[in-house]
């Protein structure tokens, strides 16, 4: 605390003065201060807000991204169902196919088997009246 030195008629007036202007001048600074501080603060507000749309912006960013994820993973699924559900049909198919190709050869096969008995039957047959023949050679007369 400051102590003023007395006069005749008081304290000394330029000491109370030079207290005063030092006291002005602290407040002035102090009021100096306080604006640069409300000046931050407000600055610091406004990117406050500016964050915090930002974040906002983000979040519905990463909300829309999971759900288009969530739908790519799910199309990517049914599609790979899909296609597996193809792939049984063919397979299927081709099984068929091949069951009904072995099934007609096998018929062919039996049919081949019976023409060659019938036809081996034929020329033992012709080959048998063939025979007869030259047998029959010896008992003509030949005159």
């Amino acid at each position: 605390m400051e102590r003023f030195t007395t006069s005749f008629t008081g304290y000394r007036k330029e000491e109370v003065n030079k207290f005063v202007a030092d006291c002005i001048k602290q407040v002035e600074g102090m009021i100096d201060s306080l604006k640069a501080k409300d000046l931050e603060i407000e600055k610091l507000k406004s990117d406050l807000e500016k964050y915090k749309s930002l974040e906002e912006s983000l979040n519905k960013a990463i909300i829309m991204a999971e759900d288009t994820s969530s739908q790519i993973k799910r199309m990517a699924t049914d599609e790979s169902t899909r296609i597996v559900n193809d792939a049984k049909r063919n397979a299927s198919r081709i099984v068929n196919e091949a069951l009904m190709e072995a099934e007609k050869v096998q018929m062919e096969n039996a049919a081949l088997k019976r023409n060659i008995i019938t036809f081996k039957k034929r020329l033992r047959m012709i080959l048998e009246n063939q025979l007869e023949m030259v047998d029959d050679i010896d008992h003509l007369d030949m005159k």
